[in-house]
């Protein structure tokens, strides 16, 4: 019973965390319109909406005009008009194919398929609005990604974030299996102080301390004379922003070793150096591959960090730098959002799928010791 009750508990939660990407993934491929009407989860059926129409001047010999379609220019070819109105009041006051009068004269009916008839003998009805109502068919379409991808500089800002993220995964990676294997088999003083002071720095904002570290950084830069807004300075910063959490995990992932396994190597009269990097080390990838997946996934969606260590230039711009520029440019085309978001995650997506089987043994190592 206790089993059935955790399973359904992970299932619901499973559910919770994947509706919101389905939702999303979904809107990716809707059409502005539709999404503005209706949520992602109508996207297949029939979608209500209620528009305005401006009708075309008086023909100049007759006076009526017969034939012309709304469904060329606004019911794109595939709705139904519901109703009609001549007042934004009540837009469907009138049925399909019935007559409504103009107060100052003329008339105007509307058919089901969109054709409407414009009746002005008063010179009054030409230029006049009418509404309605129309059923839309559901309108999926690649026509959003078209746009992200072909936007601007988005190839350039793909490979920057590259450039920020695979050495940012690299490199605190490297020095905390060093730094693991030494708090976690290697005595020396002061190492249960350097342990706290770990756990201790993972609770630091990175709001609070990133402009002292782009302080103290710019005046390295000036004593040693190297550039302010590198890719240098962005490494270092993702990097000590991740050492704390790369420690942790690796050490209790190397702490959970069997000792008497560590005592025969030293036996066998192996050095430190050959115990970490043939005994260790090789025990403990499934820890370093889940904290590599959850570093790229941090640096390769930050923007913030990016912003203040490279800035805002377009040869330097990362990808979601460039993903919410293309937003500010098109106001609030939320179907660009959609799929500039999966866009975004592609590459974060190869490597979570790539290194899953060792994402949940790496966070549970050590876990029961």
């Amino acid at each position: 019973m206790r089993g059935r009750a955790v399973d359904l508990a992970v299932a619901l939660f499973v559910l919770i965390c994947t509706l919101p990407v389905v939702g999303l993934f979904v809107t990716s491929f809707r059409d502005k319109d539709q999404i503005a009407a209706s949520g992602w989860w109508t996207a297949f059926s029939p979608v209500e909406e209620t528009r305005a129409f401006r009708l075309p001047d008086r023909g100049e010999e007759t006076g009526v005009l017969l034939g012309a379609t709304l469904t060329g220019s606004v019911l794109a070819g595939d709705g139904r008009v519901t109703g009609f109105g001549i007042t934004p009041r009540a837009p469907v006051a009138f049925a399909p194919g019935e007559v409504a009068r103009f107060s100052g004269g003329g008339t105007v009916t509307v058919s089901a398929d969109g054709a409407f008839s414009v009746s002005d003998r008063s010179g009054h009805a030409g230029g006049r609005r009418i509404y309605y109502g129309a059923r839309l068919s559901p309108r999926l379409t690649l026509g959003n990604y078209v746009t992200v991808l072909g936007a601007e500089g988005l190839g350039r800002s793909f490979l920057n974030s590259a450039a920020v993220a695979i050495p940012s995964t690299v490199i605190p990676a490297v020095i905390a299996c060093f730094a693991a294997y030494a708090l976690a088999w290697m005595r020396f003083p002061g190492r249960a102080l350097l342990v706290s002071a770990v756990v201790v720095l993972m609770a630091v904002p990175l709001q609070m301390a990133l402009i002292p570290l782009l302080t103290l950084y710019n005046s390295a830069g000036q004593a040693f004379g190297f550039e302010a807004k590198s890719y240098v300075g962005l490494w270092l910063a993702h990097t000590g922003f991740g050492l704390p959490l790369a420690i942790f995990i690796l050490r209790n992932a190397m702490s959970a070793l069997p000792g008497a396994m560590i005592e025969a190597a030293r036996m066998d009269g192996a050095g430190d150096f050959v115990i970490f990097s043939r005994v260790v080390l090789p025990l403990t990838l499934p820890a370093l591959a889940g904290f590599a997946v959850f570093q790229f996934i941090w640096t390769w969606n930050d923007l913030l960090v990016a912003l203040v260590f490279l800035g805002p230039q377009d040869d330097t711009l990362v990808l979601t730098g460039r993903l919410l520029n293309l937003l500010g440019s098109h106001g609030g085309d939320w179907q660009l959002l959609a799929a500039g978001a999966f866009v975004s995650i592609a590459a974060p997506l190869c490597v979570f799928f790539a290194l899953q089987r060792y994402l949940v043994r790496g966070l549970l190592a050590g876990v029961s010791r």
